[in-house]
């Protein structure tokens, strides 16, 4: 199981740092969207300079995964992402394919990382007097 996440995590974050600097480069071109709300979100979106954040969230993510330090940061900052990815595709776009495998690859990553989650998994967090 060690191997396993290992290899899903040099996966997840290849792929947030190659879209996350896609979003700014535009190395890999976009199919035409067929939905005009759709169109109207990304055009908001990028007009906004919101996507911005949005890429910057994923390059660091992604750097953070492949380097090996801060991973349950990193896996706390993808799985806003990866939520935003999924809401997108199951409301404005279909095809929620790509979205399922880098959510398959995050549970992988984060299995081996759950006990540093733990606290935020108490109903009854300590605290300190």
């Amino acid at each position: 199981m060690k191997i396993a996440s290992i290899i899903a995590r040099y996966l997840l974050g290849l792929l947030f740092l190659v879209f996350g600097l896609n979003g700014f480069l535009n190395f890999i071109p976009q199919p035409p969207i067929p939905n005009p709300l759709a169109v109207q979100f990304l055009v908001a979106v990028s007009t906004s300079h919101f996507a911005a954040f949005f890429f910057v969230v994923q390059v660091l993510g992604g750097l953070l995964l492949l380097s090996g330090f801060f991973v349950p940061l990193a896996l706390t900052l993808l799985a806003a992402v990866l939520y935003n990815i999924l809401a997108f595709h199951l409301t404005l776009l279909p095809g929620i394919g790509p979205g399922l495998v880098a959510c398959v690859l995050w549970v992988l990553v984060f299995l081996q990382y759950r006990e540093s989650f733990n606290g935020i998994f108490s109903a009854k967090p300590v605290t300190k007097a």
